[in-house]
């Protein structure tokens, strides 16, 4: 499951808590919200096994790279074979050879850049939304310890009210 979906459901949850009168305070489904939580660390998992299977699709491209690099590089050493006899064909050929051995070269280095440049991407966004998921998860958290932190005071308030108009008159 995607991970801002469950963000997205763990928000929609605590927006649907009940209101406390008179306070910032939400009633909330403990065990919904930690239904919620718990599907998030079972996502997470998969985001990071995703980013493995793109590292290997990287270095999978990479290999192709320097597979065809070989096979170009073979072709240009065949076609040098062939000519070795003839002066001015001979130098032709060893000319032509290291132009097909650098266009390899440049080929391998422009797929490993694009590669290296797409897992790159990918990685970025998984950071940004880890990073996003991290926030409101915090965010969260914080709103529920400050809440908490408000009902405990007010709880003492009444306490000490409740007290105050329970002592006799001039003590």
């Amino acid at each position: 499951m995607d991970i801002l979906h469950l963000v997205d459901r763990l928000e929609t949850l605590i927006s649907k808590g009940w209101r406390i009168p008179f306070t910032s305070n939400v009633v909330i489904q403990e065990e919904a919200i930690l239904d919620i939580i718990d599907q998030i660390r079972i996502a997470i998992p998969d985001e990071v096994k995703q980013a493995r299977r793109l590292g290997a699709e990287r270095e999978r491209l990479i290999e192709q790279a320097q597979q065809e690099a070989e096979r170009i590089i073979s072709q240009a050493q065949e076609q040098i074979n062939a000519l070795i006899d003839q002066h001015e064909v001979v130098r032709q050929a060893e000319q032509k050879a290291q132009n097909l051995l650098n266009e390899a070269n440049r080929s391998a280095e422009i797929i490993r850049a694009d590669a290296d440049a797409y897992v790159i991407e990918v990685l970025s966004d998984l950071e940004e939304e880890l990073l996003k998921l991290i926030t409101t998860v915090r965010n969260g958290i914080h709103k529920l310890e400050r809440s908490a932190s408000h009902r405990k005071v007010e709880t003492a308030r009444v306490a000490e009210s409740e007290s105050e108009a329970s002592k006799p008159a001039g003590t």
